[in-house]
């Protein structure tokens, strides 16, 4: 594989870093490109294949498995399969990008681990668990039951944060924006990340 910098944002869902992720795809300077990941569930609103997700069958998932083809992946829920393909980065890379990641917690840490000196890893942090769950309400996209599932996995989540690079609390989402655009490109930069926060 080509080089190039690998940015990964991780959180529990509700944390704001999709919002965070989008804002650092439109600052050109960053010269970021979205990495798109596979998913074996449905699309949820107006989610497009090949935007948001690469949606395809839970066949087709273990396929991709059993060849090699992820860098990562991992089942979040059951038959509930999240993965990115290698093909993926090498697409970017070859475009001369950095790849920026909107990426569960694990395979976060599974990029940062085969990556070590090209990756930054970034935890967004929640407010706090309540907020999280009244975020998560109000997206209106997801039953009670399933809600519930998130917030028990938030609490195992929020628990990896110092195993990353850095944390960026999401308390004011402005604030959240100009950390992560500054931690970014520091980064690329100089390619090392900035100073631990706690």
């Amino acid at each position: 594989m080509a080089e190039g910098k690998l940015i990964v944002f991780s959180a529990p869902s509700g944390s704001g870093k999709t919002t965070i992720v989008q804002y650092l795809l439109a600052q050109e300077e960053l010269n970021l490109d979205f990495s798109i990941s596979c998913t074996s569930r449905d699309p949820r609103g107006d989610e497009q294949h090949g935007r948001e997700y690469y949606f395809i069958t839970l066949k087709d998932f273990k396929q991709h498995i059993k060849q090699g083809d992820f860098l990562e992946w991992e089942e979040v829920y059951r038959d509930n399969f999240y993965g990115t393909l290698k093909s993926e980065i090498e697409r970017i890379w070859a475009t001369g990008k950095n790849v920026i990641f909107d990426i569960d917690v694990v395979g976060g840490l599974r990029i940062k681990k085969k990556f070590p000196d090209q990756t930054l890893a970034v935890f967004v942090k929640p407010p706090s668990v309540d907020e999280l769950k009244r975020r998560l309400k109000k997206r209106k996209t997801e039953s009670e039951e399933r809600i519930n599932m998130r917030i028990a996995k938030a609490s195992v989540e929020l628990a990896t944060a110092p195993q990353f690079d850095y944390t960026i609390k999401n308390h004011d989402l402005q604030t959240a924006l100009d950390e992560a655009k500054n931690l970014v490109g520091h980064f690329i930069e100089n390619g090392h990340a900035q100073t631990k926060t706690k």
